[in-house]
């Protein structure tokens, strides 16, 4: 047999319904000379037969099956390194796809000039909803070949191995294979590439679709969507000193800051957003784990984070784990603290003590977020369902209780609304805020969502309530948050199914669905999208137009 251009390797694991999808897209590729390797860790299901299957009907596909199953994602690749015949290679996992010209595009920056790996753009798709993102887009905006990493340490975060076609004897030179017997491989191995590397070369096509389902069954979901699991955040802390042990050992410690903002922004931030919905001890472990981990980076890599991200950090660090909770339900959506604490010099910190050590004085202090002194419309309040109550039809009765812990609103009753709008008209839903101490307001508001205006194709999908304060011709609106959990209320409004649920995610919003039924469903949604496509608005333009 002739000597292929490039291996890819497709990694498997009881995958045998996408199986064949992942192969078809190599099979399809624009460069046609490539070697395909199907590395089965051991499938228990159908996996075996469709490789075999896809074997059959394509000299370019071989089948490989581990003897037993390794439970990552490494041994596969390993083993299918050993017998890649191919230059050069890549690697894809099951239920991912390379997009057509993926290949020859990072082929060609390879013959372009001498490297040892180039890497395109990894185009994220959504399984539930099919919205499409680029990774870490701001990385590989423009083709450029770099000198080794130190050119630009912020690709630490673009750790993926899968996006990218590396030069086996480059490889071979260092012996670089993927850690066996840990999860987050790539990182590692990733690393290791990036730093040893002479030159490599950025494209910005996209040269991979990794398709994501953030919110899969706990069974099912992949390596990185398992967060609930304490075993996944030893992994990860495990990675994370590997890679510190290794940049030191290679003379990259230089790097160790960039590499530990990396983990600060990236792998810990994963892990904050979901520490509203886990219960003391799940807290307390998680405290155990990756405090004394965070005691070992540098100072730099926190000081490069927001406040509210340092904030988090820091009250796990002093084990105020409830604490850690409530601030981690406002990360990247301007939420207030409860309440705040004001030392004899001015400086403002979070919580209700001005805090015991020097380093925590210095990460809790919130002065730089000016909370008394900015703009009204961008100050920083906290708006809280204390309890749902079920009315009539699909109305429900809210307890709103809104904390003002910089006292920008002045004494006395406050005028607010709720906003909700799933299309271009809003419901608003006028109530009033009175005071029941400085700095805490409560409100009751009824909440009818049969009145709210829906457009007349239908409307499916989600919208969260939003809540608006005014004060001097100004206004303010920001996020109403819920109780994490309670019972989902299901109607019918019509033509749609109703359903009002905690959000299950992120800050933990009120959350509305509405699913489109009958006629709107069978009939007028699907008119409607297929009047919205481009070529037929601009036929309607071009009418409208020669009719003037």
């Amino acid at each position: 047999m002739s000597t292929p251009d490039v291996t890819v390797t497709v990694i498997v694991y009881n995958d045998a319904e996408r199986l064949t999808r992942a192969v078809d897209s190599v099979r399809r590729q624009t460069h046609a000379n490539v070697e395909i390797v199907i590395s089965d860790d051991h499938s228990t299901d159908g996996t075996p037969e469709v490789a075999r299957r896809l074997a059959a009907e394509d000299p370019r596909v071989r089948h490989l099956r581990l003897e037993r199953n390794s439970g990552g994602c490494s041994a596969p690749r390993n083993r299918a390194l050993e017998i890649a015949r191919a230059p050069y290679l890549m690697f894809l996992d099951s239920d991912d796809e390379l997009p057509e010209d993926a290949v020859a595009l990072l082929l060609a920056a390879h013959r372009e000039r001498e490297i040892d790996f180039a890497m395109g753009a990894v185009q994220r798709i959504r399984v539930d909803s099919g919205r499409r993102s680029t990774w870490m887009p701001h990385l590989v905006a423009e083709r450029r070949t770099l000198e080794g990493i130190e050119a630009d340490p912020r690709l630490f975060f673009e750790h993926l191995s899968t996006s990218k076609m590396y030069a086996r004897a480059f490889l071979d030179r260092h012996g670089l294979r993927f850690p066996e017997g840990i999860h987050y491989e790539d990182q590692l191995f990733s690393a290791q590439a990036y730093c040893l590397a002479k030159a490599f070369t950025i494209i910005p096509e996209p040269v991979y679709r990794w398709y994501v389902a953030p919110f899969a069954a706990s069974d099912t979901a992949s390596i990185s969507n398992q967060r609930h699991k304490l075993a996944n955040v030893r992994d990860r802390v495990h990675v994370q000193h590997l890679i510190d042990a290794f940049l030191a050992e290679s003379g990259h410690e230089s790097l160790r800051e960039d590499k530990d903002h990396k983990f600060l922004k990236h792998d810990f931030r994963m892990y904050a957003g979901d520490l509203p919905y886990r219960d003391e001890e799940w807290l307390s472990s998680f405290a155990d784990i990756v405090t004394p981990y965070l005691d070992t980076l540098t100072p730099g890599a926190f000081a490069r984070l927001p406040r509210a991200e340092r904030v988090v950090l820091q009250l796990i660090r002093d084990r105020r784990l409830p604490e850690a909770r409530l601030a981690a339900r406002g990360l990247g959506h301007g939420v207030a603290p409860r309440q705040v604490t004001t030392d004899g010099e001015g400086r403002m910190y979070w919580g209700d003590r001005i805090p015991a050590s020097a380093g925590s004085r210095r990460e809790l202090d919130i002065s730089d977020l000016e909370l008394e002194t900015r703009p009204f419309p961008s100050a920083q309040f906290r708006h809280e369902i204390t309890e749902i109550t079920r009315g009539p039809g699909a109305s429900v009765d809210l307890t709103v209780r809104t904390y003002d812990p910089a006292l920008r609103l002045p004494v006395g009753p406050q005028r607010a609304t709720l906003l909700i709008a799933p299309g271009r008209r809003r419901l608003r839903v006028p109530f009033r805020l009175s005071p029941v101490r400085p700095g805490l307001f409560e409100g009751h508001a009824h909440l009818d969502l049969a009145a709210v205006p829906l457009p007349f194709h239908g409307f499916a999908g989600v919208r969260h309530p939003l809540l608006r304060l005014e004060h001097q011709g100004l206004s303010h609106t920001g996020l109403l948050l819920a109780p994490l959990t309670f019972p989902a209320l299901t109607t019918q409004v019509p033509h749609h199914r109703l359903t009002l649920e905690p959000e299950g995610h992120g800050p933990g919003r009120l959350q509305v669905r509405w699913e489109p039924l009958g006629l709107t469903a069978a009939l007028i949604r699907p008119l409607t999208r297929r009047v919205a496509r481009p070529r037929v608005k601009r036929a309607a333009r071009l009418v409208a137009s020669a009719l003037k």
